[in-house]
């Protein structure tokens, strides 16, 4: 089904509108699911020309991978040809003035019917000024409909993020509000669902009485590179389990909704959200960790305090670590561990769902040495892998009866993965079809807020020694007692797959 839309674009001279949304867009476009009824206007300050814009447009194509002799065919130029620039000051009225002439026109030569795309892919601290404007200059249609789509970080904290949902709630309605969280798209996160309650087995296995905890890491071997600047403004905690991690916390402890609909999914992970402990700050100092990465000598590689754009002295954490407490149905007691950094000892993203041991082991009574059995684990590989893990206990082979781990695995091969929508690719599509399924309420925001602040204003109250682990490791020494005074140990290590 092919969609009729207007998108507006702000930023559209920016990295996030050339690596992720003009691609997105082609691929939609090559698919056939965006034809001849749509168009694109790029704003932003640059005094482009739409000749200019189309140029960039066509390498933005060719930079995400697509072979040269596509790009510079006669499908991407007649893509390219949808596109307009105006360039445009967000805080001038006359500004908005000329872009509802232009998206009239555009709207009346492609036949939109009304439908727009507000996409704001800039810094937060001018969405309510874009938002206010979009309304009072009556860009926003009466007929068909109006979407915008705002990029994280959605505030500092619960009160900056409450004052600027205010502001864009003003002129948009909460159903007209599409906040991405790009790891939403992501297929092995939007698979939870399917995972949990779509197979008896593992339905039947989730809860308290089976699961003994679990693990979510997102770890990343490089440093911070060019975000240098942003993260001594933001850190792990703002930039990755505000949103990434606490969303898919609320995947994993959700309870089961009715149906698979917006709102049911919706209303179970606001409701996870708001059944996760929010800690005092004694408690917040007992079970959260922060670190940040010390030089790495051997490859020629800054501490994090040496990096362009950083201050020397700077207190922003490059690791977090912690442990969240659960009180939603039947997965209340079970730990939830989660952790993200800079430059650990390899990049991964994986969930692992371990399971409690077996109370009854009547293999020790046969003698064998190899008799111990080892805990059942789950394991979710969401990137660079794709795939899935179980862990489980089996006879070795040998005389007599000694027992030793296999693992069932299925990973999704690279022809498998060349299949799968890229996420940005994925969120628009959802947009254009008005489907918020995998896009985040504000009270999944608030709430995901009010979590986070306690941790931020404590470690803010005070200073820590860093660097305090080094490049290539899995993070500080502290993140490894976190759970090793619960006598657990983390599934994924420096030397674990």
């Amino acid at each position: 089904m092919t969609q009729q839309a207007l998108f507006i674009i702000f930023g559209g001279t920016g990295d996030l509108a050339y690596r992720k949304l003009y691609p997105s867009l082609f691929r939609l476009y090559e698919k056939g699911y965006l034809k001849d009824d749509f168009a694109v206007i790029g704003t932003a300050r640059r005094p482009w020309t739409n000749d200019h814009y189309h140029e960039v447009v066509m390498n933005a194509i060719a930079d995400d991978g697509h072979e040269s002799d596509r790009t510079n065919s006669e499908i991407a130029r007649k893509f390219a040809s949808h596109f307009y620039y105006q360039s445009h000051n967000v805080n001038d009225t006359e500004h908005y003035v000329a872009l509802r002439k232009l998206a009239d026109k555009l709207d009346e030569k492609y036949k939109l019917n009304g439908n727009r795309i507000y996409y704001l892919a800039m810094a937060p601290r001018f969405f309510g000024t874009i938002a206010g404007h979009l309304k009072s200059e009556k860009l926003i249609t009466d007929h068909g409909y109006n979407r915008l789509i705002i990029e994280k970080p959605f505030g500092r904290d619960f009160e900056t993020a409450k004052e600027l949902n205010d502001d864009i709630s003003a002129a948009f309605s909460e159903d007209q509000i599409y906040r991405i969280d790009h790891y939403l798209g992501k297929e092995a996160i939007q698979s939870i669902a399917a995972l949990r309650f779509g197979n008896q087995v593992i339905e039947s296995l989730w809860n308290k009485e089976h699961i003994d905890n679990i693990q979510i890491t997102l770890a990343e071997s490089l440093g911070v590179e060019e975000r240098a600047g942003y993260y001594e403004t933001a850190g792990a905690l703002r930039d990755m389990v505000q949103n990434h991690i606490l969303q898919i916390v609320s995947l994993l402890t959700m309870q089961k909704p009715s149906e698979y609909t917006a709102k049911e999914l919706r209303d179970r992970k606001v409701e996870a959200l708001q059944n996760i402990k929010v800690y005092s700050a004694k408690e917040a100092s007992k079970n959260f960790v922060r670190g940040q990465y010390g030089e790495d000598a051997e490859h020629e590689q800054l501490d994090y305090r040496h990096e362009e754009g950083t201050d020397e002295h700077s207190q922003i954490e490059t690791f977090v670590a912690g442990k969240l407490e659960t009180t939603n149905g039947n997965l209340t007691g079970v730990p939830i561990y989660i952790r993200t950094g800079k430059r650990l000892a390899r990049k991964s993203t994986q969930i692992n769902v371990v399971f409690k041991d077996t109370t009854d082991n009547i293999f020790t009574a046969t003698g064998e040495q190899d008799t111990k059995l080892e805990q059942n684990v789950l394991t979710l590989y969401v990137e660079p892998d794709q795939g899935y893990q179980l862990d489980l206990n089996v006879k070795n082979g040998s005389q007599g009866y000694g027992i030793m781990p296999i693992h069932l695995e299925y990973h999704k091969t690279s022809a498998e993965k060349a299949k799968v929508p890229e996420a940005y690719e994925k969120l628009i599509h959802d947009a254009l079809d008005g489907n918020r399924t995998n896009f985040a309420h504000w009270h999944e925001v608030a709430q995901a807020w009010r979590i986070v602040d306690v941790v931020r204003q404590n470690w803010d109250s005070q200073k820590t020694d860093f660097p305090n682990y080094v490049s290539g490791t899995m993070g500080p020494k502290a993140a490894q007692e976190l759970l090793t005074r619960d006598h657990r140990d983390w599934v994924f290590g420096a030397t674990k797959h």
